[in-house]
């Protein structure tokens, strides 16, 4: 069975009448671990009903380009960024076109141009509608986009013609959407990932530690896993739960962090220091609790061992990525960081914006690495790590 496990895919539904294999396409993916929500065209209401696919989906179907429930009432932005896959089942020859062309004149046509997420296709329409030189076209110009096209199938279709146009079937445009998720560009590599925070004891009730989530580090590891690579993932204290194919080595200190990075990184090709280790600890932890008594209360600290710089010391070093997460000055200060600790590519991001910084499902970062500096805007961390896994991976 495919998986599609985590994923968030984003259902368009045009109008056509192969509108009512959207039903079943939703159980296929659901049924393959997905969570799905629903997007329809005015037209595609005709053939099928938005209550029909709420119930099924169990989400509130979207059909309004300016939806006053949404953040700002921009609910095609919020849905581009929530999406991991957006899935248009059926497209019609008219949204093909009309995608082609740029038009943004409903819901579903905004979202899949403001998105940075996967796009796929199902095309259903009249077999002389397929095979016309204006369809075909449309098709090359979005396959060049990097649109990906799943059909259509030929057969008898609905209006009685023989030929290519019915769009696949459920279980066929399921199984290629689970494969956009296997690019195989890191396959035969081994790469290590640190997530997540690091607790420095002061005694056995209480620590010093930061508000990293983990959730960068995690969905890197997954998109490294996607990818092929066998993935090791030492994680700090976290509420998550460990991607698929994932090897999970649980730490609590910095120390702990780094005795098991410098182990694993010696056998890797690909090391990511996503964690959010405690810059110092305490000189000494005391065996008991601390009891409440002066007003007043000093700890002497100690700065803990730098983890990514002696990932890049080692004799056999492999690529080695550091993260910067920084309030201001960004890409100063991850140049400077790239430099001095022998990084081959420092990935900063603004912790001070709420909406991306600690415990965020979104992110935006600065890329920076010797040859130059790219920007990647705000996105859900999990379509920002298959864009950071891709981009590194070509430097491999």
């Amino acid at each position: 069975m495919v998986s599609l496990s985590n994923k968030r895919v984003l259902l368009g539904v045009t109008g056509g009448i192969a509108a009512y294999k959207s039903a079943e396409i939703i159980r296929r993916l659901q049924d393959s671990g997905a969570t799905v929500r629903v997007v329809m065209t005015q037209a595609a209401t005709e053939f099928i009903t938005p209550l029909t696919l709420q119930a099924l989906s169990g989400n509130p179907v979207h059909l309004d380009l300016l939806d006053p429930e949404a953040e700002a009432g921009m609910g095609h932005i919020e849905l581009s960024r929530w999406a991991d896959l957006i899935l248009v089942a059926p497209a019609t020859a008219d949204f093909i076109a009309k995608l082609a062309s740029g038009e943004a004149d409903n819901l579903l046509q905004a979202i899949c141009l403001a998105s940075r997420s996967l796009l796929a296709l199902a095309p259903a329409m009249n077999q002389g509608m397929w095979r016309n030189a204006a369809t075909q076209q449309n098709i090359e110009l979005l396959r060049t986009r990097g649109v990906h096209l799943f059909g259509p199938a030929e057969g008898e279709q609905a209006c009685g013609d023989v030929g290519p146009g019915r769009m696949s079937e459920p279980d066929d445009i399921v199984e290629l959407a689970a494969e956009l998720f296997e690019s195989g560009v890191l396959n035969n590599r081994t790469v290590v990932i640190t997530a997540g925070p690091t607790r420095e004891a002061i005694d056995p009730v209480r620590f010093i530690s930061n508000h990293s989530s983990g959730k960068m580090g995690y969905a890197l590891a997954e998109a490294a896993a996607e990818a092929g690579a066998e993935t090791v993932l030492i994680s700090g204290p976290v509420g998550l739960q460990a991607p698929d194919r994932v090897k999970l080595v649980k730490i609590i200190s910095a120390q702990e962090m780094y005795e098991t990075s410098l182990n694993e990184a010696q056998k890797c090709d690909l090391f990511i220091a996503s964690a959010a280790v405690a810059d110092y600890r305490p000189i000494s932890v005391a065996a008991q609790k601390i009891k409440k008594s002066a007003d007043t209360l000093a700890i002497e600290l100690l700065k803990n061992p730098d983890i990514v710089s002696a990932v890049a010391k080692l004799e056999k070093r492999p690529f080695t990525v550091g993260f910067a997460a920084e309030t201001q000055d960004i890409e100063r200060h991850a140049r400077d960081k790239l430099e001095r600790k022998n990084l081959d590519m420092v990935i900063a991001n603004d912790v001070s914006d709420s909406a991306i910084g600690f415990d965020s499902d979104d992110n935006a970062v600065l890329v920076v690495d010797p040859t130059g500096s790219e920007t990647i805007p705000r996105t859900h961390k999990s379509i920002l790590a298959r864009q950071l896994i891709a981009k590194i991976a070509g430097l491999l």
